[in-house]
């Protein structure tokens, strides 16, 4: 389970540390974990947050939100509600993120890094500013983005072509979770076993999501690469014997 100062939460759910002081004091965000001195929240905490500010975009007032937010736990111990917001917002990914400065950037993309590719790299997610450093959410990412810029793609259809995988994964992800929220979701079940019944399906959700991606991309990509590399030998082959020319 993830740590955060409230700083790295704030940053993480796309607000504001004073705004996360303000949804405490109200009573909307439970009260951090005390370490010594110092204030740590979880995941917990995070989609609790993104919940709230999720509810305030779609115009609802603080009193409402507590109220919504009091009446779903009634009935419900804090910790089986705050388990089910830790389903909820744990991470799916296996790696951890990785810190990164410019000279590590530059050692690994050469000229090919530049301010603007910096810049829509940030604005994408693919990189988060920390002070002086960058936050690599996916290190592998960035390592597989450094191969294809070694072997001679430019960086920023690099970046292109990662935005456009985002898309096309979120969308088939999305797919397979609607039948999950179709015939599962909905079905009905006991107010007591709700909470139970719903983290078992969130923790046998994440595998079975992760398995299915990667068998597909596996069975795409042994498709795809063997036909896109033997179409350029045909054409290599081409070029050394035209038409008619024996062999």
């Amino acid at each position: 389970m993830a740590e955060y100062r409230i700083d790295d939460l704030a940053r993480a759910a796309g607000t504001t540390v004073r705004n996360v002081r303000v949804y405490q004091d109200r009573g909307l965000l439970p009260p951090p974990r005390r370490s010594g001195r110092a204030a740590i929240y979880s995941d917990a905490h995070l989609v609790r947050l993104r919940l709230i500010i999720n509810m305030l975009e779609r115009g609802y007032a603080f009193a409402q939100i507590k109220e919504m937010l009091s009446a779903w736990a009634a009935g419900r111990s804090l910790a089986d509600v705050l388990g089910l917001e830790e389903e909820v917002g744990a991470s799916w990914a296996d790696e951890a993120p990785r810190a990164v400065t410019t000279a590590e950037l530059r050692e690994l993309f050469g000229d090919e890094l530049t301010e603007d590719n910096i810049a829509r790299a940030v604005e994408l997610g693919m990189l988060e500013r920390s002070g002086r450093r960058y936050v690599a959410p996916s290190p592998r990412l960035l390592e597989a983005g450094a191969e294809l810029v070694g072997l001679g793609v430019p960086l920023d259809e690099v970046i292109d072509l990662a935005d456009q995988l985002q898309d096309d994964i979120d969308h088939v992800a999305g797919l397979l979770v609607e039948v999950v929220r179709k015939h599962v979701l909905t079905r009905a079940v006991p107010d007591a076993d709700e909470i139970p019944y719903y983290s078992d399906v969130l923790r046998r959700l994440r595998p079975l999501v992760m398995s299915a991606l990667h068998a597909a991309a596996a069975r795409s990509a042994e498709r795809v690469i063997p036909q896109v590399l033997g179409d350029r030998l045909v054409e290599l082959v081409g070029e050394g014997h035209e038409p008619g020319q024996a062999s």
